[in-house]
């Protein structure tokens, strides 16, 4: 008998993982893939570190979480600064003033000013749609080159069609600072997330390949206490029905040059591209020095089938319903729910192990250290 039964091999479960058996737990995780590290899952090909579900930067201003995750691996010094490809053109990201300086030849803060305050006061009103916030956020010469395209290609909808609450806020620097996340700590781990997720998971009794709703009276039988990462709306059948999901593809290639792109991630905002943007994996590790290269399209659809959850589409319809699914789950007494498919709320690494830290307090009564 179990202490734990930890549903999912990712983020959360980890630390959840780690946190009890530190504790003097026994603890079984349970995954259906085939590897631990859910989407941040990385794996070595051809000498460069291949991030297979999508980009990951770790990020954080939380010096508790950047010190917790230190003692399972080491970090790089790793900085995002992403670009965007717009017809032809490249723009600095995030928007900054040389993303500006490229779009109006302007070179001073105050002459960015002046065209973005012109340019917001279009909509006089409470914006009705994303594209009316972006526009009262940034203008539309940002909003037409730089967010719609991308916007509509990751989310399959027209940015006239998508509730303005999707963006709540853009960030506009009057600086030339390319820093995307402009965090006190920053960086990729030195041997990939995998090696730092099985640090984590050291003393478990691990079942991959193993789907837990398949087999859910025998495997829960086997712990004192379930702690769920799947998705809710699963983890009752759907009755309530589904929460949507965007999930991601990826084509991945090799090629024999040395560099692609000059960067790790560039942004596609030209919707003559199918894809969102391209990632260049070795770039994560710039001490990297290959001489070849892999690269990934990224292309955003919809969740169905096979394909992994990846974005909640966090809209009034499916945050109401995950408020109905979320009132079950209160009274499963003996199950946890947590990360980004037990809650159906996007997180960022530092915030999943932070929510994770928080919960293993609590249910353990240990102090976070």
């Amino acid at each position: 008998m179990y202490d734990y039964l930890i549903v999912g091999a990712g983020l959360y479960a980890a630390v959840f993982a780690e946190r009890a058996i530190s504790s003097g737990k026994s603890v079984l995780v349970v995954e259906k893939r085939p590897h631990i590290g859910g989407n941040i899952f990385t794996e070595k090909t051809d000498g460069i570190v291949v991030h297979k579900y999508g980009a990951h930067i770790f990020h954080t201003n939380n010096r508790e979480v950047w010190e917790y995750a230190g003692r399972f691996t080491g970090f790089n010094s790793f900085v995002h600064s992403p670009a965007a490809y717009y017809n032809g053109e490249i723009y600095p990201l995030p928007f900054n003033m040389y993303t500006f300086n490229k779009m109006w030849g302007v070179t001073t803060p105050e002459e960015a000013l002046a065209i973005l305050n012109r340019q917001r006061a279009e909509i006089k009103h409470e914006p009705r749609n994303l594209e009316e916030q972006a526009i009262s956020l940034v203008g539309r010469d940002v909003f037409e080159k730089l967010i719609k395209g991308y916007t509509e290609k990751q989310w399959g909808r027209s940015c006239n069609e998508l509730p303005s609450f999707i963006i709540r806020r853009i960030p506009v620097r009057l600086t030339y600072d390319n820093n995307y996340f402009n965090a006190k700590y920053q960086g990729i781990p030195t041997e990939g997330y995998t090696k730092m997720v099985e640090n984590m998971l050291r003393g478990a009794d691990i079942l991959l390949n193993t789907d837990f709703l398949e087999s859910r009276e025998t495997l829960a039988a086997n712990a004192k206490k379930v702690v769920y990462t799947g998705a809710i709306d699963a983890y009752f059948g759907y009755k309530l029905g589904r929460l949507e999901y965007r999930s991601l593809r990826f084509e991945n290639e090799r090629l024999d040059i040395p560099d692609f792109q000059g960067r790790a991630v560039m942004n596609y905002t030209d919707k003559s591209f199918p894809w969102t943007r391209i990632i260049e994996h070795k770039w994560f590790q710039p001490e990297n020095k290959t001489p070849h290269t892999i690269i990934s399209r990224e292309f955003s659809c919809e969740c169905s089938g096979s394909s992994e959850p990846c974005y909640p589409v966090n809209d009034r319809k499916n945050c109401e319903l995950y408020e109905k699914y979320k009132l079950l789950a209160e009274n499963e007494s003996s199950v946890i729910f947590g990360g980004r498919l037990g809650e159906y709320k996007y997180y960022d690494m530092d915030k999943v192990i932070e929510a994770a830290l928080d919960a293993s307090a609590r249910e353990l009564g240990i102090e976070n250290n």
